[in-house]
């Protein structure tokens, strides 16, 4: 599926209701992934995913479409669904609509935010800070709880853009880069701490020098890239 059609479909499905069970079905299963307790390229089998969450098939099925629809599974008629596997091309791929979409919305946020929208990105930015200063000097971005206040932290900074579905595809866009940063993480050698770069980004953003915090955003995101392909190479070389 082309990636405008298969972020259209997302919107769709964002639209459409969904039953408690399959709502659960999915979170459960998008977080696991995510986190990468099912490993890239791995099957999803019903049988299995039934036995460990406790869900029928049907509300299995709906999480699983919804994660094809998401580009975080991959779903064949004749080998059922397997977890999308990680790659170069697909980062760069993905880095690519980031630095489209993700660059244009801040610029678009910071022409129209208003004082509420500044407000709710320092107070991101501060719960963000507070709990990276008390992780230890492993990987923050393997922790749970750093991980949701970290895409907090990049919501709240377009969360003024004027387009619904650029912020809608931008969310969707940094959860499929999540599967590559925690796999850098897995794979770093040396710690790296990003509040000094999320605080350049928050105070450009908040100075309303769109260039800067634009240029700032753009390195954040191809910076995610280098780290990722330099954790490869690493896994490789093992």
């Amino acid at each position: 599926m082309h990636k405008i059609d298969r972020m259209n479909s997302l919107i769709a499905a964002a639209a459409e209701p969904s039953t408690p069970l399959a709502e659960q079905a999915f979170r459960s299963l998008r977080r696991d992934v995510l986190t990468g307790l099912f490993e890239a390229g791995s099957k999803l089998k019903l049988d299995d995913l039934q036995g460990h969450y406790g869900f029928s098939s049907s509300p299995l099925r709906e999480a699983l479409s919804r994660l094809a629809q998401e580009g975080l599974v991959k779903a064949d008629e004749r080998r059922g669904f397997r977890v999308a596997p990680i790659s170069a091309e697909d980062l760069a791929d993905i880095t690519h609509m980031r630095l489209m979409l993700d660059v244009e919305a801040l610029r678009s946020a910071i022409e129209r935010g208003d004082d509420s929208w500044e407000g709710a990105i320092v107070a991101a930015f501060h719960r963000l800070e507070k709990v990276e200063s008390r992780l230890s000097d492993g990987p923050v971005i393997l922790d749970e709880e750093w991980s949701e206040l970290h895409r907090n932290f990049h919501a709240a900074l377009i969360a003024a853009c004027a387009s619904e579905r650029q912020r809608l595809w931008s969310a969707s866009l940094f959860d499929q880069a999540e599967r590559y940063r925690r796999f850098s993480a897995r794979h770093r050698q040396v710690g790296r701490r990003k509040s000094n770069e999320h605080r350049k980004i928050m105070e450009a953003t908040l100075r309303r020098d769109a260039d800067t915090a634009c240029a700032l955003l753009g390195e954040h995101i191809l910076g995610t890239q280098r780290n990722v392909e330099a954790a490869m190479r690493r896994a490789v070389a093992a």
